[in-house]
């Protein structure tokens, strides 16, 4: 059997290597690989890996899939309320479908200024909608996710993701913005006294319905106490009945000691009473004999 010449064997290993170099290729962990046959994406790889095509007849473009920062600059929106702002806002996304994204615009910087423009659009639509008072100091977190929610339902027929949209400024322009700033301040004027007289008219209804269960309170406790004193009187002149009944002379003594206290009492509170009895007066008639007789 002949051996082949060496040359031969040398250039059929080095067509072979060129063959091998020219079906390989190697997808890295940032980027997807695009594979075109003759001029027109046929296939796509996302994972990262060791991967295959047909030699000469195809080659391979590497389209980085890791997250862009997408510059709108400032952008003049005009408000609800006729009034202009200049909003200064930015998006992140990625590429998650190289071929789509490829047949769509052609290439990454057509593919950035459409989604540049879809931004800007958001922008107008969503900011266009609600008044600069809105934009400025209330509800920017919400719209700002209405402005992401709506650039992904445009951006993905690009095979786009947006990830995050933010505004980083909202400013008025310098020609109207101090007239803004007065009228907003005499607006939270305006409420703050309107929330001053509800408050004062609220406080006014509080007391009067606080004075109104004072007086019901009061007057139920009268009725109350004018019970309890009328069956305190009850009992107490049962009892005295019963004593009578049982030693008339001691409830006699009683009774007049009873006088005697209120008629001092009285006499020293006021400090410049008198009193003139005769000794003989029925008023002291205990005074000179516990049996309450005459001597």
């Amino acid at each position: 059997m002949n051996k082949l010449p060496l040359p031969l064997i040398g250039i059929a290993a080095l067509a072979v290597l060129v063959v091998i170099l020219n079906s390989a290729f190697i997808v890295p962990e940032t980027h997807s690989a695009l594979v075109f046959r003759f001029g027109e994406p046929k296939n796509q790889y996302t994972e990262a890996g060791l991967k295959f095509k047909v030699p000469f007849a195809e080659s391979v473009d590497f389209i980085d899939k890791r997250n862009r920062n997408l510059e709108q600059g400032q952008t003049e929106i005009i408000a609800r309320n006729q009034e202009r702002l200049i909003v200064d806002a930015f998006a992140r996304y990625r590429i998650i479908d190289p071929l789509r994204f490829y047949q769509s615009v052609r290439s990454e910087t057509i593919g950035e200024d459409r989604v540049g423009s879809q931004l800007e659009d958001a922008l107008r639509a969503v900011l266009g909608s609600v008044t600069v008072d809105e934009i400025i100091s209330e509800r920017r977190s919400e719209l700002m996710g209405r402005i992401q929610e709506q650039l992904s339902q445009s951006a993905r027929p690009l095979g786009v993701e947006i990830i995050d949209v933010k505004i980083r400024r909202a400013d008025l322009p310098q020609t109207n913005s101090e007239a803004v700033f007065q009228r907003m301040i005499a607006e939270r004027r305006q409420l703050a006294q309107q929330y001053r007289s509800e408050g004062s008219e609220r406080a006014n209804q509080i007391r009067a319905q606080a004075d109104r269960q004072v007086i019901e309170i009061k007057a139920q406790a009268e009725e109350e106490a004018q019970k309890i004193r009328g069956a305190a009187d009850g009992e107490r002149n049962a009892i005295f009945a019963a004593a009578y009944s049982k030693d008339p002379e001691f409830f006699a003594f009683y009774r007049s000691l009873l006088a005697y206290e209120e008629a001092l009492k009285k006499s020293g509170e006021s400090g410049d009473t008198t009193i003139l009895l005769s000794p003989e007066s029925e008023f002291f008639r205990y005074f000179n004999n516990l049996d309450g007789k005459r001597n």
